[in-house]
C-alpha cells in the first residue's frame, strides 16, 4: 500500500489536501518577505504569521488522521516548505524543525501515549538528537538536568523531543541512551538567539532543565534517534495506524528537511536577483537592462538550472524515501538499509552547499544595493552562509566514506 492509500485518502482527495496545503503556503510568501526584518528582530516567527500558519492546518501535515492531522506525504510536506522558505528562509526553518517531528513521536513512543501527546492535533516539537542532558531514574519517572542548544522551532513548540544519558553503560562501555519528549512547562527557554551570521528568525535557542520530573510513559530506554531498529518489525506508529512512514530512518530526513529549505531559500534569491535585474542597468557600456544582457541572461538561466535540478532532486529523495517505508523485508518491517539512510542524506547535504553556491554565485553580480542591511538579498545571503556551516554539511566526507565502505563490503567504524 501507498502511504495515501493507507491514510484512506482516495487520490482526487489527497491531490485536493496537497494542492490547498501549497497554495496556503504560496499565499503566505509576500507577508514572509515583508517580515523578515520583524522575525529577526523577535528572533523567530511572528506572532501574526504564526497564527495563520496554523490557521492553514500546516504542522497537522505528519500527525496521524486519528489524532487530528493530515498524514500529508513527505513529498507534500517537502512541496510546502520550499514554498515557505521562498519567502524567508529562518521562519521555514523554524516551521519545520518544529512540524516534522511528529513522524518521530509515532516513530518511538508507544501508542497508549500518542493521544495524549497529539493533543487533537496540536502538537509541536523542537528536536535536537546530541544526548546533552541527563535523566535519573526515581519513583514513576526521571528526574532531567542540562542544558540543549540549537533547539530550532522552540518558542511555539508544545513539546520537545530530545535524547538524554541514563544511568549505567551498555556491554560495550557505551553510554546508554534515551528518547525522551517534555512538555513545554518543563524546560526554560534561554533568551540566548538571535547574534549568529543568519537564520536569525529560526527560534533556535537553548532550553535549559533543572529537576525536571518526566513520567515513565515520556522516555524509551535505550533508544537513540541515530539508529534504527524496526526493520525487523514494525515500529508503533505503523502498528497503530497502518502507515508505514511512521517506521522509517531519521538520519536521512533530518538533512533532506535542511536541503528542501535551501532549495525554497536559493528560489527567493533567483525571485529578488529577477526583480533586481528589472530595475537596473548594466554598469558597463552598452548601458541596457540587465534582461536584455547576455552575461545577465547566462548568470539568471544557469542559476535556475541549478535550483530546478535541486528540487527535481529532493523530491525524487523523498519519493524514494516513501518508497523504501513501503517496501517489506519480508519479515514485518521494512527495506530501508543503513546504505540508502546514508545516500538520501547525502543528497540533503549536497543541496545545502550547492544552493549555498548558488546563492553565492549570483551575489556577485546583483549589485552592492542588494546587500544593504535589511535588504532582502542580504538577508537571504546570510541566512544560506548559515546553513552551509551546520553540522550536516560537515558530517559530508564521513558519510561519502560509508558510501565506499559499503560498496566495497568495509566496516563503516
Amino acid at each position: 500500500m501507498t502511504v495515501t492509500q493507507v491514510a484512506g485518502y482516495t487520490a482526487e482527495e489527497y491531490q485536493a489536501l496537497e494542492d490547498r496545503l501549497i497554495q496556503s503556503a504560496r499565499d503566505l510568501v509576500p507577508d514572509l518577505i515583508a517580515a523578515g526584518g520583524e522575525a529577526e528582530r523577535v528572533t523567530h516567527i511572528p506572532q501574526h504569521i504564526q497564527d495563520r500558519l496554523e490557521a492553514a492546518g500546516l504542522y497537522l501535515m505528519f500527525i496521524p488522521r486519528a489524532h487530528g492531522g493530515y498524514e500529508a506525504k513527505p513529498t507534500t510536506f517537502a512541496k510546502v516548505v520550499i514554498e515557505l522558505a521562498k519567502g524567508d528562509m529562518g521562519m521555514a526553518w523554524n516551521y519545520c524543525l518544529s512540524a516534522n517531528h511528529a513522524l518521530m513521536l509515532a516513530n518511538w513512543f508507544p501508542v497508549e501515549v500518542h493521544e495524549e501527546l497529539y493533543d487533537g492535533g496540536r502538537f509541536k516539537a523542537a528536536s535536537m538528537y546530541a544526548p546533552t542532558v541527563t535523566a535519573v531514574k526515581t519513583d514513576g519517572g526521571y528526574i532531567v538536568n542540562g542544558v540543549v542548544n540549537y533547539c530550532s522551532g522552540i518558542p511555539y513548540s508544545t513539546h520537545f523531543l530530545g535524547q538524554a544519558l541514563l544511568e549505567g553503560s551498555n556491554p560495550d562501555g557505551s553510554p546508554r541512551v534515551g528518547l525522551y519528549v517534555a512538555p513545554a512547562g518543563s524546560y526554560e527557554i534561554l533568551d540566548d538567539w538571535g547574534t549568529t551570521l543568519g537564520l536569525n528568525s529560526s527560534g533556535s535557542n537553548s532550553i535549559r532543565f533543572t529537576d525536571a520530573f518526566l513520567p515513565d510513559r515520556y522516555m524509551v530506554e535505550d533508544a537513540d534517534l541515530t539508529f534504527y531498529n524496526f526493520t525487523e518489525t514494525q515500529s508503533p506508529g505503523e502498528q497503530a495506524y497502518g502507515n508505514p512512514m511512521y517506521n522509517a530512518r531519521h538520519m536521512s530526513s533530518f538533512a533532506m528537511m535542511l536541503g528542501m529549505i535551501c532549495v525554497g531559500a536559493a528560489w527567493g534569491a533567483l525571485d529578488e536577483y529577477a526583480v533586481q535585474m528589472r530595475k537596473r542597468t548594466t554598469t558597463v557600456p552598452p548601458f541596457v537592462p540587465r534582461p536584455q544582457d547576455p552575461d545577465f541572461q547566462r548568470w539568471y538561466g544557469g542559476a535556475k538550472v541549478q535550483i530546478v535540478k535541486g528540487e527535481y532532486a529532493i523530491l525524487a529523495a523523498w519519493a524514494e524515501w516513501e518508497r523504501l517505508t513501503q517496501t517489506s523485508n519480508g519479515e514485518g518491517g521494512n527495506a530501508f538499509t543503513d546504505p540508502a539512510d546514508n545516500m538520501l542524506g547525502c543528497i540533503g547535504r549536497d543541496l545545502m552547499l550547492d544552493m549555498w553556491e548558488v546563492v553565492e554565485d549570483l551575489y556577485r553580480s546583483i549589485g552592492s544595493a542588494a546587500s544593504k542591511r535589511g535588504e532582502r538579498y542580504e538577508r537571504i545571503f546570510r541566512d544560506m552562509a548559515q546553513a552551509a556551516g551546520h553540522r550536516n554539511p560537515q558530517l559530508k566526507d564521513m558519510a561519502y566514506r560509508f558510501v565506499a565502505k559499503d560498496d566495497f563490503g568495509l566496516a563503516r567504524f
